[in-house]
């Protein structure tokens, strides 16, 4: 299984999500780098999100840090999110009062790779599963629409 080096360098990104509340699908399509910092390592996402019928720019940012018990991860500013270890059945869980988020990481096709996200909360109710394949050559371009989901 893969350790966090084996994650360095870039991965194109391809997430449906499902807003089961609200009765619409999203698509996001994008490129994440991580690279090596002084702690660990950068996860820095950005894309093209398509929700509701529009289309936007999107970035995220997280901080990873490999330790006994796995990778442990980090909002941008440094806060805890989530750890997980790629041996065995790797899932994490985050509680962001009120609502609960749960992943599962899939990693048994490396170096193709999946995480799945459950969120519950008195406002929401999505479930958004990521796929991510190493980037050959240049950055890849988001279509002009969202794929069929």
């Amino acid at each position: 299984m893969p350790r966090m080096a084996d994650f360095l360098g870039r991965w194109i990104v391809e997430r449906q999500i499902e807003d089961r509340r609200a009765g619409q699908a999203g698509r996001f399509d994008g490129l994440a780098e991580i690279t090596p910092a002084a702690d660990g390592a950068v996860y820095a996402e950005t894309g093209v999100l398509w929700l509701g019928g529009a289309r936007f720019p999107a970035e995220r940012r997280y901080l990873w840090a490999e330790g006994p018990e796995g990778i442990a991860v980090r909002f941008a500013d440094g806060r805890a999110f989530h750890s997980f270890n790629p041996e065995g059945a790797p899932a994490a869980r985050h509680w962001c009062d009120p609502d609960d988020y749960r992943v599962d990481y899939d990693f048994a096709a490396w170096p193709l790779w999946r995480a799945v996200w459950e969120v519950r909360g008195p406002r929401k109710d999505y479930r958004m599963e990521s796929r991510y394949r190493r980037a050959g050559g240049a950055a890849p371009r988001p279509a002009a629409s969202p794929r069929d989901i």
